[in-house]
């Protein structure tokens, strides 16, 4: 396991100005149990310091193997005990949790919205999921992140290829399975694209004045 904090129990330990290099993770040690994929975690929180998304993640580890990961993850504060607006991000190793990032941009995410309470238990249930390859949709799966609101809870598992219906599909039942979702939970698909058409600054196309007029 590659971490960069010796204790990540309260995520306030976390240095918001400290080097987020990314390191990749070491091969399974001797009788370790190796994943099917390298994973990374990351850690983001909105701050007055960050003045963009890319400034507030932060690198916390990276694992190949299951023992890794419970090395990495029992030293997490766990999401329902995080305060404020914060993120858990768990993707595959080499993939960074952004829209733009080549392995991101032409798909999007599964969203579900918790109440409060319920973060901890569905956010482990989603990435023991993720971990033990139950999807069943190949190379698919980008990541999963948890935020903390503070109203609500969210939820969201991000996969490579948006026009592939019968892939998200396949993602939203198998979702609705591992976290035990009633019948009737509201579960949104959104494109990266839309997400980051709907983030762009807008911008207003300049007033036509008649000739020799000028601006006031």
């Amino acid at each position: 396991m590659n971490n960069k904090f010796e204790a990540l129990k309260i995520e306030d330990d976390i240095d918001e100005d400290q080097d987020d290099t990314f390191r990749p993770a070491p091969t399974p040690g001797p009788g370790e149990h190796p994943l099917q994929f390298n994973y990374s975690i990351w850690f983001s929180r909105r701050s007055p310091k960050n003045t963009t998304y890319d400034q507030s993640l932060k690198f916390v580890a990276s694992f190949a193997s299951v023992e890794q990961f419970w090395s990495a993850y029992s030293h997490m504060t766990h999401p329902g005990d995080m305060m404020g607006h914060s993120d858990y991000h768990l993707f595959k190793e080499g993939i960074r949790p952004m829209w733009e990032d080549d392995a991101n941009k032409m798909g999007g995410k599964w969203i579900i919205r918790l109440k409060k309470g319920l973060a901890s238990r569905c956010w482990e249930n989603l990435i023991l999921a993720m971990l033990g390859e139950q999807f069943m949709v190949g190379e698919e799966i980008c990541g999963a992140v948890v935020s903390v609101r503070f109203q609500d809870d969210i939820l969201a598992l991000w996969n490579r290829t948006a026009s592939d219906q019968a892939t998200t599909t396949r993602i939203r039942d198998t979702l609705k399975r591992v976290l035990h979702l009633p019948a009737n939970t509201v579960m949104e698909y959104k494109t990266h694209t839309d997400s980051l058409k709907l983030s762009a600054p807008r911008i207003t196309a300049p007033r036509q004045l008649p000739p020799g007029q000028l601006p006031l």
